[in-house]
């Protein structure tokens, strides 16, 4: 590669440190380059051309006559080597029979009997040019030492001689023929040259073009020839050609197509090449550099579809290049180029898809706004105020509107919080929770305006809808935004609470002691007094069409401030290390009753979500197996279910206390897969019975063919690895209709079931059970 190579290395490792798309492609070229270079891709290349030789098979011109030494010819004289007399009637009888050229590819570099010799070289007189016969030669194997064999002197005193030495590769095929070949100073033809006319500079090659039928060339025993029953037609004006066919002789070479053919027929064929016109060998530069300009394209293409499309376009291309130039005797190396394309094709084409399926989990699948992981991972200004709107009446709304209707409301909503800013990035979440960035100035008369907006009520679908709205503010700090965000939404929740419009988060709160251990105490609390309870939301068999499970939800309902978010309480316990007494409860009525459901006769599987907090506790696999024991469930009705988040901070975790649970029975399901950045590395780590495709792309995968593509493949994933799939958030017929023809195992959303209590569940499996029964 010398200076170039190292100057393209350089470039890769520089220039490719703030531009992906150049690294991969100085790459590409460096490694196409010294693919190239070292013919690492010969054998592909050489089943590629025997495979287009079958396309394009056709028959030979005729022109040239085998006459072969095959067995039956071996049992008419039975010796061999044959006296030479029988090689003297052969030239004679095929010179009176009007043959224009005789070549024997016979060694006759050693003299046999006097009385033989001087008949063959009788004839060979007679006869002159007319006759050609074979020089060539052979290296001893040990030595390396060069042996010359020329026709002993009688013969080549008169004949014509022609060379029949053959290149042949390590799988016995011999791709190229040469014009010529120069020995003791002197240039022979070869055979190939001879027979066609076509005379070519010495020590150049020519590749042989095997789409030529070897079967179509005419062929005479030559035992029929010397008995005298082959008509003068079969050779009259044509170059005949005397060899040996019987695999007793050797000299059997491998042809790409058809397997073993005596190497007569190379000759044949090489000649019946240049009947055709001279090849033309291109080599893989040209197709390799055009690759490259593929490649280079297809990476300036930002949508993977059109980048894909393009890959694909030039695969094809590369493919079909040879199939309509090798006809033509045009022949061209196209490896080095597929190499190049594949290498930049699938590489560029994993990025983009990867890319698009990170995004496609930071958009809200209904509306199309950015969710609020994708406000995550925003790094605005520390001071810049974080405002979070929540419609506390949207729940109730929602509930009652089809997915069509529900993204109406959303524009609506959003149109009014945008109102007279321009340029305002809006998030979305879930359960009417809405999220800007706003300027510090004038924030409280323009929350106000905001405010009276919604006094009027909404239009959807001809109805009128009264929304209830409150704000809360972040006023900025160097916290992350996900606890930005949980600040505001306490503050709008605290208007609300107060009969506030808007509320700005204190700050102090977060170094308030008292106030972080009563709210802690006051969920300990809770769970004694019974305050907190489990929601089941139902989880269909897509194969049997039956409940066969459902996810427990923890709710908090406060005797004075009534329910309490979830995320509010459990992020507390999280932060504050407490989270294992509200796991533990949770586990407990969950296994409750999927234990008392599955003494029914029913076959009941429970999910439950498990802390991040939890993953590497050591007691988490005995605390399990006694809550298993103590309500008598079998450990693989339970499922526990980590999010993507589980795999985000487990650096350096090997996840230990999961696989003992797993071997102990319990299954195990990664939660709101695709949304996070790692998915595909901790799925080999994290020992997973089961996958949650998260329902930002089941909601859309309807309308959405990169969506549609993107849960299929998910499917396909999972069942390869042995694992369930379950999607989430289905709320239409038609999705769960489309999930079915995909493969999917299990379907969860408000279509099948919302959440709900635990005596509304039994009712409904078991009016299920009775159903089936009956």
């Amino acid at each position: 590669m010398g200076a170039f190579g190292s100057s393209l290395m350089k470039r890769a490792r520089s220039g490719g440190k703030k531009n992906p798309q150049l690294r991969l492609f100085l790459w590409a070229a460096i490694l196409g380059l010294i693919f190239g270079a070292i013919e690492f891709g010969k054998p592909v290349e050489d089943g590629l051309r025997a495979a287009r030789n079958l396309v394009h098979k056709h028959k030979a011109s005729g022109d040239i006559v085998l006459v072969a030494i095959d067995d039956p010819s071996l049992a008419a004289v039975d010796k061999w080597p044959w006296p030479r007399r029988y090689h003297a009637e052969i030239a004679d009888k095929l010179d009176r029979m009007g043959a224009r050229k005789i070549i024997f590819d016979i060694d006759f570099s050693s003299r046999s009997n006097p009385v033989d010799d001087r008949i063959l070289s009788a004839s060979v007189s007679r006869l002159g040019k007319k006759v050609t016969l074979p020089v060539q030669f052979v290296r001893d194997p040990v030595s390396g030492l060069r042996n010359e064999l020329y026709p002993f002197e009688q013969l080549r005193r008169h004949a014509q001689m022609a060379t029949i030495n053959l290149r042949y590769n390590s799988w016995g095929v011999v791709w190229k023929l040469p014009y010529a070949m120069d020995m003791e100073g002197k240039s022979y033809p070869s055979f190939a040259a001879i027979m066609s006319g076509v005379s070519g500079r010495t020590g150049t090659d020519f590749g042989i073009d095997y789409s030529v039928d070897p079967s179509s060339v005419p062929v005479i025993s030559a035992a029929r020839l010397i008995q005298g029953e082959v008509p003068a037609a079969l050779v009259q004006g044509k170059d005949v050609i005397v060899g040996t066919t019987s695999r007793q002789l050797g000299d059997i070479f491998a042809h790409p197509s058809r397997g073993m053919i005596p190497g007569v027929y190379l000759h044949i064929l090489g000649a019946e090449t240049l009947k055709q016109g001279i090849p033309i060998n291109l080599g893989w530069f040209p197709a390799f550099a055009l690759a490259l300009i593929i490649a280079g394209c297809s990476l300036r293409l930002s949508d993977v579809r059109f980048s894909i499309g393009f890959s694909l376009a030039g695969l094809t291309g590369t493919f079909v290049a040879p199939l309509v130039s090798e006809p033509n005797l045009i022949f061209l190396d196209v490896t080095p180029a597929l190499f190049v394309l594949l290498l930049v094709g699938g590489v560029d084409a994993w990025r983009k898809l990867k890319r698009t399926y990170s995004l496609r989990g930071k958009v809200n699948g209904i509306s199309g706004l950015p969710n609020l992981d994708a406000l995550r991972e925003q790094k605005p200004d520390r001071v810049q105020p974080l405002i979070a709107a929540r419609i506390q009446n949207y729940p109730q709304i929602n509930s009652t509107l089809p997915p069509e209707d529900e993204k109406v409301l959303v524009e609506q909503i959003a149109l009014r919080l945008t109102l007279g800013a321009s340029g305002l990035k809006l998030y979305q979440g879930d359960e009417g929770i809405f999220a800007w960035f706003a300027e510090p100035s004038s924030l409280s008369d323009h929350l106000d305006a905001l405010h009276a907006l919604f006094r009027s009520p909404v239009v959807v679908a001809g109805s009128p809808l009264d929304l209830t709205i409150t704000f809360g503010i972040d006023a900025g700090s160097d916290r992350s935004l996900a606890n930005r965000l949980g600040s505001a939404l306490v503050a709008a929740d605290e208007a609300a609470a107060e009969g506030l419009r808007w509320k700005e988060y204190d700050p102090a709160k977060l170094k308030d002691a008292a106030w972080k251990l009563s709210l802690l105490s006051q969920l300990d609390a809770a769970i004694d007094a019974g305050d907190l309870w489990i929601a089941y939301q139902p989880k269909l068999d897509l194969a049997s069409g039956r409940i066969t499970g459902a996810e427990a939800l923890v709710r908090w309902t406060h005797p004075e401030k009534g329910p309490i978010s979830p995320v509010e309480f459990v992020i507390a316990a999280e932060q504050s290390d407490r989270i294992q007494k509200l796991t533990s409860f949770v586990l407990d009525q969950a296994i409750a009753g999927a234990a008392a459901l599955n003494e029914r006769g029913l076959d009941f599987e429970i999910s439950v979500n498990l802390s991040a907090r939890l993953v590497d506790d050591p007691m988490l696999t005995q605390d399990v197996r006694g809550l298993l024991k103590k309500h008598g469930l079998a450990a693989d009705r339970l499922t526990l279910e980590v999010t993507e988040t589980v795999a985000l901070t487990g650096n350096g975790s090997d996840f230990a206390a999961l696989r003992e649970l797993r071997e102990s029975g319990v299954r195990l399901a990664i939660d709101d897969y695709g949304t996070g950045l790692s998915t595909l590395e901790y799925l080999k780590k994290i020992p997973a019975t089961e996958i949650k495709i998260d329902k930002s792309f089941i909601q859309s995968v309807g309308n959405s063919r990169s969506d549609m593509l993107m849960v299929h493949s998910t499917i396909q994933l999972a069942h390869s690895l042995g694992q369930k799939v379950v999607a989430e958030g289905v709320e239409e017929p038609e999705t769960l209709e489309l999930l079915k023809k995909l493969g999917c195992d299990v379907a969860q959303g408000y279509f099948i079931g919302r959440p709900m209590s635990y005596r509304a569940l039994s009712r409904q499996v078991l009016t299920q059970l009775r159903q089936e029964a009956a």
